[in-house]
């Protein structure tokens, strides 16, 4: 059965009503504060009707109507406007006047802001390291002690790792050690780097003064590199909402925070049982889990575009839909104009 202009009328403002209140939804509400053209009785009958279709649920203890998942993914895929508050967007732009900031930084500082703006938790997910391989490896020594290795790969995804070494290495001996690791290890998959470089130690021995130092930094940065990459903010956040009064549903929201793979799957709609997925017209990506909803963009930068970081918010079903994705996607375009 297809929706009828009248049971989408009804079916948004439930849900923006229920966003706002955290309070089902009834009839009169609908006619008094929306203004709805409809009698009581009208709305009712299509309120039982959508909630037989699956787009409402009817809490126990109320007679009033909430959003379904189903009901949320109508509204996300066909009810949002792209639409973003000015103010907003010139105070998200300063943030962007820092250019010497790299993308893992910037996407945590978007975070940060993210989560302020939202109350919400917001997260960044790094690129499948299963998906990537090394393009190659440039290292900046600052003193005798320190440097700054960058990661290269041949997605165009760049990560920085900093070197402290106990004793002072020479600027030769770095050159030396990049020059090999470059010329043995292009091409491979960043979660192999580790093996390659094990197998690599006989020759880096014989051409590097300061070999197990420089071993032990690539060895460290790599075993890092490859780990997926799951960064969060304002999870604290996530105490203040009414859903997660219950401690229990609190418990199973913070394990999500802790999970990378779970994540991984579940962005990449590997984890298919009782979740319902939807894109907004702008492209932005939803996933409900039960009572959890993660809404997230692709940062698509460098070359092919083919995996990227993402930029997630995390919460209760009962979010701000349309504020939390035009703010994600606007971040997102500017991440990407910033760094191509």
């Amino acid at each position: 059965m297809t929706l009828t202009v009248r049971m989408i009328d009804i079916l948004k403002a439930i849900v923006d009503e229920f966003v706002a209140t955290a309070e089902p939804v009834g009839s009169k509400t609908l006619v008094d504060k929306y203004k709805l053209p409809y009698s009581s009785a009208t709305i009712r009958n299509d309120m039982a009707v959508l909630e037989t279709m699956g787009y409402l649920e009817k809490p126990h203890t109320s007679a009033g109507r909430i959003p379904s998942n189903k009901g949320y993914q109508y509204y996300c895929e066909h009810l949002l406007k792209k639409d973003m508050d000015e103010e907003v967007k010139l105070a998200l732009t300063s943030i962007f006047d820092n250019r010497n900031m790299n993308i893992e930084d910037a996407i945590k500082e978007c975070c940060k802001i993210v989560s302020d703006m939202t109350n919400l938790a917001s997260g960044m997910l790094g690129p499948d390291a299963k998906k990537q391989c090394l393009e190659h490896i440039r290292v900046f020594q600052i003193d005798p002690k320190t440097a700054v290795c960058v990661f290269i790969t041949n997605t165009g995804y760049t990560e920085n790792k900093t070197f402290n070494f106990p004793q002072e290495v020479s600027i030769e001996d770095i050159q030396t050690c990049t020059d090999i690791l470059n010329d043995r290890l292009r091409g491979t998959p960043i979660c192999d780097l580790s093996e390659k470089l094990e197998q690599l130690k006989p020759v880096l021995n014989k051409s590097v003064r300061r070999f197990e130092m420089l071993f032990n930094a690539f060895a460290g940065a790599f075993v890092k590199f490859a780990s997926e990459t799951l960064y969060f903010d304002g999870t604290s956040n996530m105490m203040y909402q009414p859903e997660y009064a219950d401690i229990e549903k609190l418990k199973e929201m913070t394990k999500f925070f802790d999970d990378s793979k779970m994540f991984r799957r579940l962005v990449d709609h590997e984890l298919q049982e009782n979740n319902v997925i939807a894109k907004t017209p702008m492209g932005t990506e939803l996933v409900w889990k039960d009572d959890i909803a993660i809404i997230s963009n692709e940062i698509k930068i460098g070359k092919g575009n083919e995996d990227n970081a993402r930029l997630m918010v995390v919460g209760p079903r009962r979010m701000e839909y349309s504020r939390v994705v035009n703010l994600l996607d606007f971040i997102c375009k500017e991440i990407e104009d910033m760094f191509n």
